[in-house]
């Protein structure tokens, strides 16, 4: 018996080595974690998500390039984040693929995708995943909507139908931002996400 619970021991010892350095899940009401990192935006300045964060709270996104979840979602990401904008919400978009920094998702290639996307909010590369690690984000697209308080009130992603903007059903995000504003519980604070893996340094 104590030889076999040595083995199961040293077994989770081992397996636990190869996982990469995530913390728990982020829940509902969860303090906004990493605040004060500050990770390089696309304009070359440095900034931190406690930063970024306007006057009624804060919204977080893993993003991409050329994830193909990314590119079905352009004109809902940008719709999104133009509310959250003219609602005194901050907005950082993140990239966190590590392991594609040669590539596609080089700091060259987030500059040249924002500019082709407009966008108006920050786009931070994320050295070593720590932000998707402190946050567990796993894919792209994934929101993480914080209110004033920097209290995460819902996290998922933009709607209930990732892959196909015609079979939109539920806002998710825009109705979680208005229920927040209004001072009221999120119904739904947290959804699934359907996206491309972020690809991590292992």
């Amino acid at each position: 018996m104590i030889k076999a619970t040595f083995y199961l021991s040293c077994c989770t010892i081992l397996l636990s080595s190869f996982q990469p350095n995530r913390e728990v899940p982020l829940e509902p009401g969860s303090p906004l974690p990493k605040s004060e990192i500050a990770c390089t935006d696309i304009s070359g300045k440095e900034i931190s998500l406690g930063a970024a964060k306007g006057a009624n709270g804060l919204l977080v996104i893993f993003g991409s390039n050329q994830c193909p979840y990314m590119l079905r979602n352009q004109e809902r990401l940008r719709n999104i984040c133009v509310y959250a904008s003219k609602n005194r919400i901050g907005i950082i978009m993140v990239n966190s693929n590590e392991a594609a920094r040669t590539g596609n998702e080089s700091f060259a290639a987030m500059k040249q995708y924002a500019t082709s996307q407009h966008f108006t909010w920050y786009y931070v590369i994320d050295k070593n995943a720590i932000l998707a690690n402190a946050f567990d984000a796993n894919h792209t697209p994934e929101c993480f909507l914080f209110d004033k308080n920097s209290l995460l009130a819902y996290k998922g992603g933009i709607d209930d139908s990732p892959g196909n903007a015609d079979a939109v059903k539920t806002r998710l995000l825009q109705n979680a931002i208005n229920e927040m504003l209004a001072g009221k519980p999120v119904s739904v604070n947290t959804s699934h996400t359907l996206g491309c893996n972020i690809k991590r340094n292992l």
